[in-house]
């Protein structure tokens, strides 16, 4: 049976990785909603013309979208679909993509119900981020040490604390 952490781990990534799928679908094409589209490329704008270093970058607002909803989508089928470690580093690019973000909705100065999405998956990022890289706890019947074919009890547990009498 797969361990309380197991499963928050896979929906924590399950969530997170279609929520990014379609937010980042919806920067790349007016196919599911012409309405977040449109505001979405309203929005790009207003964030390169806050940012005049990224036009002398030659970065424009459609480059911008595009780019940040293509790392999305990609990173939301690696979260959703790929196990193991590239889970993580898709987790960390979500995650400073997110705090670029709430960069620019600061920057332009958004009232936070317009951002408050990105707050609140930029934590769960960071949750499912620390939960992931905390090591898994070995069960009382795992703890055992095999020296020369003999299971002995690991040392911290072997020995009694340290004001404690072992009694037999």
């Amino acid at each position: 049976m797969a361990s309380p952490r197991t499963i928050t781990i896979v929906a924590l990534s399950v969530a997170l990785g279609l929520f990014f799928v379609f937010m980042g679908t919806i920067k790349l094409t007016p196919r599911l909603s012409r309405d977040a589209y449109n505001e979405m490329k309203r929005a790009y704008k207003s964030y390169v013309r806050a940012l005049p270093m990224l036009k002398k970058m030659g970065v424009s607002s459609i480059l911008l979208r595009k780019s940040i909803g293509a790392l999305e989508v990609a990173c939301g089928i690696v979260m959703t679909l790929v196990p193991g470690r590239p889970k993580d580093v898709a987790n960390f690019l979500l995650l400073l993509l997110v705090l670029a973000v709430l960069f620019f909705h600061q920057l332009v100065g958004d009232p936070l119900k317009r951002y408050a999405h990105a707050l609140v998956f930029g934590i769960l990022l960071t949750c499912r981020l620390l939960i992931a890289r905390q090591p898994e706890e070995l069960l009382p019947e795992k703890r055992m040490l095999s020296v020369n074919g003999d299971e002995q009890p690991l040392l911290h547990e072997a020995a009694p604390e340290k004001g404690k009498v072992k009694v037999s």
